[in-house]
């Protein structure tokens, strides 16, 4: 009998956001496997870190995490490989991905390279998108209301097209494209609805509306909302 694979969404950074499947089969698991820096401490296993029961064998993945180079495909191909070799004598193996596996998470490149092969389980977590809603006391939408998801890697342009019709909307992968999702805000006259969030959920959340931010760039975890109605409920 193989091993199953399990993607657990371990949330945005509160280790009390991890949903009570997940912990259980975190705990059960004999193999855990998650992301980290090419150098320095893993957020995925420090957000889980106080809920390990000790004694499993733990896999690292270790890749750049910068845009460039991202997805490292040979680190997930080594890693698949790892993980295969667990799941074939017969051990489970937890994979952790911040926030939802399958909401731009890190786990859909292992997926995609051992599903085919061995079982695999997906266990949602609390995405970004809703801790975000949920630190700002702010729903993201309403009634008939279109809710897009827009990456701020996008050309400008294109940002400008979405916004201009967008109800409500979430900007994600903000990093050092702030000052361009600012100046399309701007342009559109939409700056004044649009709030700024980073690091929801955890010590060092900071939230504040986005024409009050004095910044060049954001760190990866931070996003921006923005409701054309201002509030979803008006």
């Amino acid at each position: 009998m193989t091993g199953t694979l399990y993607g657990l969404g371990i949330g945005p950074g509160d280790p009390e956001l991890i949903t009570l499947k997940a912990l259980r089969l975190l705990q059960a698991a004999p193999v855990l496997a998650y992301p980290a820096p090419e150098e320095g401490d893993s957020l995925a296993r420090a957000i889980v870190a106080d809920h390990l029961p000790g004694g499993q064998t733990e896999i690292v993945l270790r890749m750049p995490m910068v845009a460039a180079r991202f997805p490292a495909q040979e680190v997930y191909d080594r890693a698949a490989e790892e993980i295969g070799g667990h799941l074939a004598a017969g051990r489970d193996v937890a994979a952790l991905c911040e926030g939802d596996p399958f909401f731009y998470g890190s786990f859909m490149y292992l997926f995609g390279r051992i599903a085919e092969r061995f079982p695999v389980e997906v266990v949602p977590g609390v995405s970004s998108l809703t801790a975000c809603a949920a630190v700002l006391g702010a729903p993201l939408a309403a009634r008939n209301d279109v809710l897009t998801v827009i990456p701020a890697t996008l050309d400008e342009h294109v940002l400008a097209q979405l916004l201009r019709d967008a109800e409500a909307a979430a900007i994600v992968k903000v990093g050092r494209h702030l000052q361009k999702v600012r100046k399309v805000l701007r342009i559109l006259g939409l700056l004044d609805r649009a709030r700024y969030v980073e690091r929801a959920t955890m010590d060092e959340q900071r939230i504040l509306p986005l024409r009050d931010l004095d910044a060049d760039s954001a760190p990866y975890f931070s996003m921006i909302l923005f409701h054309r109605r201002g509030e979803a409920w008006t």
